[in-house]
């Protein structure tokens, strides 16, 4: 589904990514850990397409096609879903209105008719149930006045309501509590499937305690040094981040 060969990645001339190799295969969920400052939102933001960071050597291939000269939103709808860190606030637009227009951006993208009214309000209905949405909240200004569990909800909602083929999810753990943690990452595993993969950046074991990855990576100064099973990421909630910079080093 993704393949990324030896993609180097700078911001206003600084480099970050310094060649990452990655490969995801569809019913895939892969786990990006490291320090601070190692690069794992820049990877999340160029597979995205954000256009403040500049490719400069490598390939970005999804589904068979290279898509590196491709802006972020026809990335999304190819497929590549990014959920914020940090998402922000739009006053005056309700969640179920940005959610219509997305769906509807989609469509045409592809060449589709809007999504019938009836068949919108019916796929709300469905989305929002399974991830324990009250109607209220649906109604309200995105983002607007939300705690950050309530951000990271709708984060995954919209993920529900579009079905993309890649999800990545950019430090969704950031800044909430143990319940909060859980309905977001309950969220995400009703919405894995053998047809789409989830990419997880985290600082932190405890999201990986609900989303079980197939496959740990260690990214650390710009590179992937080490990768693994799920029990790479209780080695590093154990022994921190000093011993991976000791072997790089070495």
């Amino acid at each position: 589904m993704l393949k990324i060969e030896n993609l180097h990645a700078s911001v206003e001339d600084k480099g970050i990514l310094k060649g990452i190799n990655l490969e995801i295969k569809a019913g895939e969920v892969h786990a990006i850990m490291g320090p601070n400052g190692s690069g794992k939102s820049t990877l999340a933001s160029v597979i995205a397409g954000k256009e403040e960071y500049e490719v400069t050597k490598g390939n970005i291939v999804f589904n068979g096609e290279d898509i590196e000269d491709l802006a972020a939103e026809e990335r999304a709808h190819k497929g590549i879903f990014l959920s914020f860190q940090y998402p922000v606030e739009i006053p005056g637009v309700s969640v179920t209105n940005f959610m219509k227009t997305a769906i509807n951006e989609t469509r045409k993208a592809k060449g589709l008719e809007d999504m019938p009214a009836k068949d919108m309000l019916k796929l709300i209905r469905e989305k929002s149930e399974l991830l324990e949405i009250d109607r209220k909240f649906l109604s309200r200004s995105l983002n607007e006045g939300f705690s950050g569990g309530e951000k990271k909800r709708n984060e995954i909602f919209q993920m529900a309501m579009l079905e993309p083929q890649l999800a990545i999810l950019d430090e969704t753990d950031s800044g909430l509590d143990i319940d909060a943690l859980r309905i977001v990452a309950n969220g995400v595993n009703k919405l894995k499937s053998k047809d789409n993969a989830v990419l997880v950046i985290t600082h932190y074991q405890r999201l990986l305690d609900y989303i079980v990855p197939d496959f740990v990576h260690v990214l650390y100064n710009g590179r992937i040094v080490k990768s693994g099973g799920k029990e790479l990421a209780h080695e590093l909630e154990e022994k921190g981040y000093d011993w991976i910079k000791e072997e790089v080093n070495a």
